[in-house]
């Protein structure tokens, strides 16, 4: 079978991908009723802020035909604060916690890193955003993130430090998310019924 341009671009970037040590990203999401109270819990575990409340932006790319989506594979441009990042998750492997091999690089130039992708025949097809805020214990991370959708924790490190640090913040392991925010998004897009196809706060109040 004779493949596209396209599908013969992603083989090549997959087996250079594969070529490059695999850092995994280990990681469980939960729900935030209230800011105020889990502020306070992270304070009295003792956990500093790293970084403020941000603007975040974040863009998924695909190829006609959504390959990468289908093979549980994600191509992310994200805006956070002034930073851009380009990410590429490999399919996660699901249990207590979500496992993905992750792989990310800064970038200088945002807008020509998504000319570059349109170039080589990639399109966005979600976005979604947040206001992100980043804490840490020095063993692992914390973010709170206000979405449109609501508000939403991670908590990212090691399985144990993970388990260690919801159990200091109260949350049980049975309210452990390991969805996807597009998972999250399209959940709450059939249960509301929404006519919102991004997860945008301009998308989501109108």
């Amino acid at each position: 079978m004779k493949l596209s341009v396209q599908q013969r671009i992603t083989s090549l970037l997959m087996l250079k991908l594969s070529e490059l040590p695999m850092p995994k990203e280990i990681e469980i999401k939960f729900r935030i009723s209230e800011l105020g109270p889990l502020t306070r819990r992270l304070r009295a575990a003792k956990f500093r802020r790293v970084t403020p409340r941000t603007h975040e932006m974040n863009t998924l790319y695909d190829l006609p035909g959504q390959p990468l989506r289908k093979r549980g594979d994600l191509l992310r441009l994200r805006e956070y604060g002034g930073d851009w990042v380009l990410t590429h998750k490999a399919k996660g492997k699901a249990g207590r916690h979500k496992t993905r091999v992750e792989l990310e690089t800064k970038v200088s130039d945002g807008k020509k890193m998504d000319a570059i992708l349109r170039a080589l025949g990639f399109r966005p097809t979600f976005r979604y955003e947040k206001f992100r805020a980043e804490w840490t214990d020095g063993g692992g991370h914390v973010v709170v993130d206000e979405t449109p959708i609501g508000n939403f924790g991670e908590i990212e490190g090691t399985p144990r430090w993970i388990d260690h640090t919801a159990k200091k913040l109260g949350i049980p392991p049975e309210d452990y998310l390991i969805d996807t925010y597009a998972g999250l998004f399209f959940a709450w897009k059939r249960r509301t019924r929404s006519g919102a196809n991004e997860m945008t706060f301009r998308a989501i109040q109108r």
